[in-house]
């Protein structure tokens, strides 16, 4: 079945399209059945803000610049009062389009944090190494080595690193570690390049994670294989691995 990350780039592309899997897809998930309607609401917005009329010309409509005089009764029409309705027209027209910005604003921030986990997820299959259980700790130079294009360093507070590399994602240099836990390998990704405006938990393609925003250094994402794992303790792991990052520029 279609997971919500794919379902809502579908849609923000073409909220009208009538492909059975979107429809599917919406008909069974409660988040996404919400979001679909708040999108076609603002689409109404946004074409009845495109449809304002443009006040016309003044210049033309009192025949200035053309050799010819305005009628009489245009002229005997009080001048403060006809650029008042062009200025009110005007900013009816402004306030439409502020109006639909910021709605398509936030319908982009919704579907951030889905899409960055997507991302995250995609990445994921092609490191299958990294998710080795083992007690061997990345020796401390490598892994200073990676963090420092990101301006970090890590506290033992973060728990045995046995997995470090600098990889590519979005067109950026992130840190990818693997943390050791009690339940097993957790990945890291400390991607200072993305951000979300509030936490993401995360559920696909046989991953379970978390994205929580870094004040000021982007986001942090944690993540573990398997659909049982508990969602509260990779939580406690981000909380961890934050609280042990030391920003170095």
């Amino acid at each position: 079945m279609m997971d919500c990350a794919r379902y809502r780039r579908s849609v923000l592309a073409d909220p009208g399209d009538p492909d059975p899997e979107l429809r599917e897809h919406r008909a069974h998930c409660p988040e996404c059945g919400p979001y679909t309607e708040g999108l076609l609401r603002f689409e109404s917005r946004l074409d009845r803000a495109l449809k304002v009329a443009v006040p016309a010309d003044p210049k033309a409509k009192a025949g200035w610049g053309t050799g010819t005089l305005a009628p009489i009764e245009a002229a005997a029409k009080p001048p403060r009062a006809s650029a008042l309705r062009r200025r009110n027209g005007w900013l009816a027209m402004a306030a439409s389009v502020a109006a639909a910005a910021v709605v398509v604003g936030g319908l982009w921030l919704s579907a951030a944090g889905p899409s960055l986990a997507a991302d995250v997820v995609t990445h994921m299959a092609g490191e299958p190494q990294a998710w080795r259980r083992t007690d061997v700790p990345v020796p401390s130079n490598e892994l200073q080595e990676v963090l420092r294009d990101s301006h970090l360093t890590l506290g033992a507070g973060a728990g045995m690193v046995s997995y470090a590399s600098s990889c590519e994602f979005r067109g950026h240099r992130v840190p990818h570690l693997v943390v050791q836990t009690a339940s097993g390998p957790a990945t890291v990704m400390v991607l200072v390049h993305d951000h979300v405006p509030k936490s993401v938990r995360f559920d696909e393609q046989g991953y379970r994670g978390v994205i929580v925003p870094v004040a000021g250094h982007g986001s942090l994402a944690v993540l573990t294989r398997g659909n049982d794992a508990d969602l509260a303790a990779i939580e406690r792991v981000a909380s961890r691995v934050q609280d042990s990052i030391v920003w170095t520029g």
